[in-house]
């Protein structure tokens, strides 16, 4: 089939209206010397990662004890390259020191963050082991720890998450935040990564859920889909800015359970250990432990369809026949 014949003569002015504007509107441009991390790199390398942590879940999947040293090193070694280089340039894009497209200084600073993260991997491992076995310990529905591993959207951001917040300890600017929004994008679970969350960590369902910066979680926590951790107000400075480094998210205690809708806001609303919080509750003041929050039960009102429908239409003709 011929390709179709397109006018372009109107093209070189569109070109040069929207160059104009790389001027006009410079602050949404990255144009220069100093390079940003790859998103794509970034989703590899969390690929890389997630084989590393589950070996056999993701990737090459004939591993045994005899070879996975051999290919876990191989992979390590890949995945410390990838790491390096995403770290670099989210370093390198805040450095000050170097008007340089290459910065040694960014560059060291990249590998020995990069192995201080690898280091952690370890621990990062035992975490999320008790997060699968508390979603499968809390989920009915769950069949194994293979389908939890394999399928469960709040493994998934929880992963991502757990990765993300070592990063973040590393004060490793950019690199947390696009991990965690790669995992945001996929699951429809938002955590921040410098949210602070205990062992044991469950979402269950998980759509819609939010963990602000601040928020600090403790062990055994699980929480439904749409649940809010969030913000009750953004303080601002004499000149109108947004102040930040406050809490500003809440505090939940350990064995808390937090039921779908619910919304809990601001840095001083603590939920005390071992509470429940039910359903589309809205809570913005600290509760003690042992509590039960729970939104008063609306009245449910049941009736003949044919005599509300004729109790309708008499009232709108009441309403509108002229007065005596």
């Amino acid at each position: 089939m011929p390709s179709m014949a397109l006018p372009e003569d109107g093209l070189p002015e569109i070109i040069e209206r929207i160059v104009r504007t790389y001027d006009e509107v410079s602050k949404i441009n990255q144009l220069g010397i100093r390079q940003l991390p790859s998103r794509d790199a970034v989703v590899e390398l969390i690929r890389g990662l997630k084989e590393i942590l589950y070996p056999g879940y993701f990737g090459r999947r004939n591993l045994t004890r005899e070879n996975v040293p051999y290919h876990i090193g191989d992979k390590v070694h890949n995945v410390y390259r990838q790491l390096a280089e995403q770290i670099y340039l989210s370093v390198q894009h805040e450095c000050r020191r170097t008007e340089q497209s290459e910065c040694g200084h960014c560059r060291k600073l990249a590998g020995d963050l990069g192995l201080q993260f690898l280091q952690r991997l370890p621990e990062v491992r035992r975490l999320l082991a008790g997060d699968v076995q508390a979603t499968y310990d809390g989920d009915p529905a769950a069949r194994s720890l293979d389908e939890i591993i394999f399928s469960y959207p709040g493994v998934a951001a929880i992963t991502v998450y757990r990765l993300a917040h070592e990063l973040w300890r590393l004060s490793v600017p950019l690199l947390p935040r696009i991990m965690t929004e790669i995992a945001h994008s996929e699951t429809g679970i938002d955590i921040h990564p410098g949210a602070v969350i205990g062992e044991n960590f469950f979402i269950d369902h998980g759509t819609g859920v939010v963990i602000g910066e601040t928020t600090e979680i403790g062990r055994n926590v699980k929480i439904y889909q749409g649940v809010t951790l969030g913000a009750l107000s953004f303080a601002k400075d004499e000149k109108g800015e947004l102040l930040r480094g406050r809490k500003r998210h809440p505090t939940i205690g350990d064995n808390v359970t937090i039921y779908s809708g619910a919304t809990l806001l601001g840095g001083e609303t603590v939920v005390g250990e071992g509470s429940t919080v039910g359903g589309n509750v809205w809570l913005t003041h600290a509760v003690p432990a042992q509590s039960f929050v729970r939104v008063e039960e609306p009245s449910l009102v049941v009736a003949d369809k044919k005599k509300h429908a004729k109790a309708a239409a008499d009232k709108a003709g009441a309403a509108k026949a002229p007065p005596r």
